[in-house]
């Protein structure tokens, strides 16, 4: 496990109830949608739950393997991340490039306060993968703003 790690912060304002934010962020459809305009093909296999493995992946197959520590719903979710997912779906805890990448976490926290929701993605990373999650989580985070927003302008409309 990388010892070498970093701390790195990301923050989005939506105007909308945190039940809304959580619930697009962590659907799987709205997933891929948010998170596909900084890594395309993104999306995951498993549970949003405490305990659960869940593999963030891409179109090939390769990515994450996560398991979720904690878990409160409408409130945070925290990742550790435990391995590398080849293409074609192994497991990589050992080599180089597994040490580089398992022991990173993220965190997902959502607070509300007057029908805005603050939500903060803390990561505890490695020097090497800081610049491809800044460059990645802005982005994400403003199409899950305009994702969510959208979705709430519609939904009151309607009412």
């Amino acid at each position: 496990m990388n010892t070498d790690m970093k701390e790195i912060e990301f923050k989005a304002e939506i105007l909308a109830p945190k039940t809304k934010v959580w619930d697009t962020m962590l659907n799987q459809d709205t997933y891929k949608e948010w998170t596909g305009v900084s890594w395309p093909g993104s999306s995951y296999e498993g549970q949003w739950k405490k305990g659960s493995d869940i593999r963030f992946i891409g179109p090939d197959s390769s990515g994450t393997l996560a398991t979720i520590t904690d878990l409160e719903p409408y409130r945070r979710v925290v990742a550790k991340h435990v391995a590398i997912l080849l293409k074609g779906g192994g497991e990589d805890r050992t080599s180089e490039g597994a040490k580089g990448w398992v022991g990173t976490s993220e965190s997902y926290y959502f607070d509300e306060s007057n029908g805005r929701t603050t939500l903060k993605v803390n990561m505890r990373i490695a020097k090497e993968w800081e610049q491809m999650m800044k460059d990645g989580w802005p982005l994400a985070l403003g199409k899950l703003k305009e994702i969510v927003e959208k979705q709430s302008t519609v939904s009151a409309s309607e009412n």
